[in-house]
């Protein structure tokens, strides 16, 4: 078999055979198959896409090519969830709870940050002590006692796609969906979760710009885990503004307590209320209304914040943190407000440069090397359709260096439009699967 034939043959609008993807993706990481050859590969691909069998053979490639988590030693039914990446999306540290309260195990891969989107394991390390590198052993035995763990995702998984992402990366092939969807199932498939449930988010803080991509790609994720005999749904989310008020590490973990308590925001309790209902009702067959009102009981019982305790504390964190979040985890020094500059109404938000406006202050990364500071971050006070007034405070900026929050105050100004006309906010979520 030759790399020439294989890309011929996509160039051509043809599929290829599992037998010729194998080759190319095996020789590449092999370094027998030359990169110019794979970058032809993917932009054949990016023109013809894939197929659903070319997609699933993919996946099951890069899945394959490094470790796989069997959960045969876990106990329960064991669920999982994977948002593609947003503003202030610090679902997981609801959900997770929620659903552990519920009965279900919650044994989680998760990652860092880079760029403007948060990573949940970095708001995770903002609690002092909490430990993410977990041997094995560890990771089960938390699974088992406490029914939610969340561990960083190691080297060792989809290494293939690892290597084939940095290719994409710099020859303009990252959002073609085929691509995308087999990326993302070949890191969640490794580990061996009976349900998933996929939170795909879509707007200007999204890597999905449209529902209609946002959609097509839901679909093809969800396509791919049904072939891999998984239990899987997905949620069309919105992402035109970041999701609940807090942008920024132990900013989002106070708030994902204040959620569990019942005081969050409404955005982000009602999108952590469907998420949980969505992996129960799938994992144990019963109605929406059950699975909903099973969620409801876990909240207002305090259940579900009992269990971010359990979860805190089994991995080496401080949990007074649930008691008072404010004098538990690091702040910021000093605090900035951003002002409205004219009356009117908010009628746009660009929710990735407020993302960005917090990775300047130091809550994210702009490259994989750089320090996070936990204590920094944005606190949004209006949202879309929110009428202001001219000198009202639109956010506050937490900081610890006072030139950094002047370039990041700046940005953010940049990333709001303020209209005459009142305007009717989006969504919060477009579709469900």
């Amino acid at each position: 078999m030759r790399a020439y034939d294989v890309i011929l043959k996509k160039r051509n609008g043809l599929p290829n055979s599992h037998e010729e993807l194998k080759f190319l993706i095996e020789g590449y990481v092999k370094g027998e198959v030359p990169d110019y050859q794979v970058s032809a590969w993917l932009m054949a691909v990016y023109f013809n896409h894939l197929t659903p069998e070319e997609r699933f053979d993919m996946t099951r490639i890069m899945l394959e090519s490094g470790d796989q988590i069997s959960l045969s030693e876990v106990n329960g039914i064991k669920v999982d969830k994977h948002s593609t990446g947003g503003v202030g999306d610090k679902v997981t540290l609801v959900v997770g709870p929620i659903v552990a309260a519920a009965g279900l195990t919650m044994a989680k891969l998760s990652g860092r940050g880079l760029g403007h989107t948060g990573g949940t394991i970095d708001k995770l390390e903002s609690i002092p002590g909490f430990r993410t590198a977990l041997k094995k052993e560890e990771f089960f035995k938390i699974a088992n006692e406490v029914g939610l763990v969340v561990a960083g995702q190691t080297a060792t998984v989809a290494p293939a796609d690892k290597k084939l992402y940095a290719l994409r990366d710099v020859t303009a092939t990252v959002d073609e969906i085929s691509l995308i969807a087999s990326s993302i199932m070949s890191k969640k498939l490794a580990i061996h979760s009976d349900v998933i449930v996929l939170d795909v988010k879509v707007g200007t803080g999204a890597f999905m710009k449209s529902i209609e991509e946002a959609t097509e790609l839901a679909r093809a994720m969800i396509d791919i885990g049904k072939r891999y005999g998984r239990k899987i749904g997905a949620v069309v989310s919105d992402m035109n503004q970041p999701l609940g008020k807090m942008v920024g590490n132990a900013l989002e973990v106070k708030e994902a307590v204040e959620t569990l308590k019942g005081n969050g925001p409404e955005d982000l309790d009602r999108l952590c209320r469907l998420i949980s209902a969505r992996l129960i009702e799938l994992a144990r067959g019963v109605s929406s209304e059950e699975a909903e009102k099973m969620v409801k009981d876990v909240l207002e019982s305090g259940e579900a914040l009992e269990k971010f305790r359990s979860f805190v504390i089994a991995q080496g964190g401080d949990g007074s943190v649930v008691d008072s979040p404010e004098s538990v985890l690091p702040a910021a020094k000093g605090t900035m407000e951003v002002l409205s500059s004219k009356d009117g109404y908010i009628s746009y938000i660009d929710a990735e440069q407020v993302g960005i406006s917090s990775m300047i202050l130091g809550a994210g990364r702009a490259k994989k090397e750089d320090a996070i500071d936990y204590a920094v971050g944005i606190e949004v006070f209006k949202k879309l359709g929110d009428r202001v007034l001219k000198g009202d405070p639109i956010a506050r900026l937490y900081f610890n260096d006072e030139e950094k929050a002047e370039k990041a105050k700046e940005l953010f100004l940049e990333a709001y439009k303020i209209s005459d006309a009142p305007i009717e906010p989006p969504s919060l979520v477009h579709e469900i699967f």
